[in-house]
Formats: C-alpha cells, structure tokens, sequence
C-alpha cells in the first residue's frame, strides 16, 4: 500500500491545517546547510522548526538563509524559542519571529529551566503561552511530562502540547511511557513528543502509544549517515501510527499456538 496514501488518509490536524506527515524535524546541529535540506526532503516532515535566536532567517543580510535550503512554499517553518529561560525573551523572541515571516503565528514555545538539563520552566512557560496566546499567537508548548501540567496548558490555548520523552538531545528514547499515556488519554489538542528520541524504535514507540507525532533533531543529525537515518524515521512514524491504529495483539503469560487445534480433522 502507498504510504502517501495513507498518511493523506489519517491527516495530522494543528490549529486547523491537515499535514500528511507525523514526522516533524528541527535544522540544528547538521554540518552544513546542504546536508540539512537533504535530511529534511528525506524525513517527508512538512512542519520544519527553526530557533530564531540561534538561525538566520533574513534578520542577518549577506549571511547563508536557512530559508536557502528549506522552503517556506513548500514546508510550514514552526519558529521556536530556543535559548530562551524566561517568559520575557521568549515572547520577544516569537514576535521576531512574526515580523520576520510575514505575520507568521504558529510557533514553538519552549521556556528552558537551565542550560544542564535544558528541562522546561513550566512557571515561565505558563507565564509566556498566556501572553501569547493573548497576542493571537497559536503556541505548540514543549513541556515536562505533567499529566495536569499538560492540560492547563490546553484550557490556556495551546494549540499542542509537546512532552518530552526523555531530556533534550540525550537519546535515551521513551522514558515515561505511563504519565504520556496519562497526556494522551485527557488530550483534546495533538500530543506530539518533543525530546528524547534516539533512534528509530524509538520513534514508534512514541508512536504505538499513540501520540499524535514526534518532534526530533539531534537523533537525525547527529546520525552517522544523516539522510539515511531521516528515511528511517519517517517510516518508523509510519509504522508506529499503523499498529497504534490496528491494535496490537494481547499480552500473554503462556503460548499461544499459530494454528488452532480444536476442530481439526482426524485422519
């Protein structure tokens, strides 16, 4: 089966606008921005997020433009707050981001609690979604795994709430498969997992849970082989969002044989 079909079939809905693709992918951290559009044109991802503090986007005339490689007519490019520890900058920081592209208001709202564990601020990022929110900004809000946390945010306005699965760029794959069920199961808005993810089980594990997409970066770039790992993922969406769909078979203490017995034929 087509999986273009497929993924036209079980759209991917954020404030209204369908998206085939659950896959949904950053630009840091590549060596160059070459190898950048390559992965990104191979993940199939069409929501690209970009950290407006730390990337041109035309804010710096006469320097390589990210928007070079990744085309705004064709991806929806997710400005994000990276870099930002309180509500203030990351404010300021998304309303750079709406005059850079043209009246842009889906953004990417991540307020960090410090530079070790680049864990959310969930005091400064309350704080922050409700000023832009406000402002008509439509925020998809990176934030802990806080089942209660995560809809707060949700009756605030968000428009997708992004748990991490485990911290930002450390691989380590989903480590809190109870509380994001918990999200998940209360959710009205889109869950999509936003850090952690380290490979391509990884991603349909996210998947088979049944969150709605998985963000990812450093699990991409810093792959040995980039573009292949960005194909890898991709159908890793794929694949995890079919078996959540179909349901997977019981768990069983015992064997289960293949082949039925009772009713067979004697001879």
């Amino acid at each position: 089966m087509n999986s273009t079909l497929i993924d036209e079939q079980d759209p991917l809905v954020i404030a209204g606008r369908r998206y085939a693709s659950r896959l949904l992918v950053g630009t840091g951290k590549y060596k160059d921005l070459a190898e950048t559009g390559r992965a990104i044109a191979a993940s199939g991802a069409e929501i690209v997020t970009v950290a407006v503090r730390r990337t041109n986007l035309g804010q710096h005339p006469g320097e390589p433009n990210l928007l070079d490689v990744i085309d705004p007519a064709r991806y929806t490019i997710l400005p994000n707050t990276a870099g930002c520890y309180d509500a203030d900058s990351a404010v300021r920081t998304c309303r750079l981001a709406r005059d850079l592209l043209d009246d842009h208001r889906l953004v990417k709202l991540e307020v960090l609690g410090d530079q070790r564990t680049l864990y959310p601020n969930v005091i400064e990022t309350l704080k922050a979604a409700e000023v832009l929110v406000a402002e008509g900004f439509e925020v998809m809000v990176y934030t802990t795994d806080d089942p209660i946390l995560a809809r707060r945010l949700e009756e605030i306005g968000c428009v997708a709430v992004m748990p991490l699965a485990a911290p930002i760029g450390s691989g380590l794959g989903i480590q809190n498969r109870y509380t994001l069920r918990e999200i998940i199961e209360q959710a009205k808005v889109p869950v999509i997992v936003d850090a952690g993810v380290g490979t391509a089980s990884d991603a349909a594990i996210a998947m088979e849970l049944g969150c709605d997409a998985v963000l990812m970066n450093t699990a991409i770039a810093e792959a040995g082989q980039p573009v292949m790992m960005a194909t890898a993922m991709r159908h890793a969406i794929l694949a995890g969002r079919l078996a959540c769909r179909a349901g997977r078979m019981p768990r069983r203490a015992n064997a289960s044989a293949s082949s039925p017995i009772d009713g067979r034929f004697h001879v």
